[in-house]
């Protein structure tokens, strides 16, 4: 089994919102101003800095300052964590449907009516 540590669970936390997702599918094209990634959605000036300060948190977006202007960046590491424990159980799907497989072949050249163990 996957361990379940407190940074995987904010990056789960933090990719639960539409908002933050397209934050971070807008920084994997590059490094933007607040303001560019604020642009798009229908948020005030502080409820979209809410939405950043939780990908900050999460380690998914680090803010620097360039005289005047924040320029955010993405952070791939939280990611690659919780690509990891998602492949486990992409694994452990993909065995039990194998397996199923299988036995539906064998079920299958039995014929109907024969597979019924009277």
């Amino acid at each position: 089994m996957q361990e379940i540590t407190p940074e995987l669970v904010r990056t789960f936390s933090a990719l639960s919102d539409p908002v933050r997702m397209a934050t971070l599918a807008r920084l994997a094209e590059g490094p933007a101003t607040v303001g560019e990634l604020a642009e798009p959605f229908a948020l005030s000036a502080a409820g979209f800095s809410k939405h950043l300060s939780v990908l900050q948190s999460a380690g998914l977006v680090v803010k620097q300052l360039d005289g005047r202007k924040h320029i955010c960046s993405l952070n791939v590491e939280p990611l690659r964590a919780a690509f990891d424990w998602l492949s486990f159980y992409r694994q452990f799907w993909s065995d039990n449907l194998d397996r199923l497989d299988t036995f539906l072949e064998k079920v299958s050249a039995k014929g109907p009516g024969k597979n019924t163990g009277k």
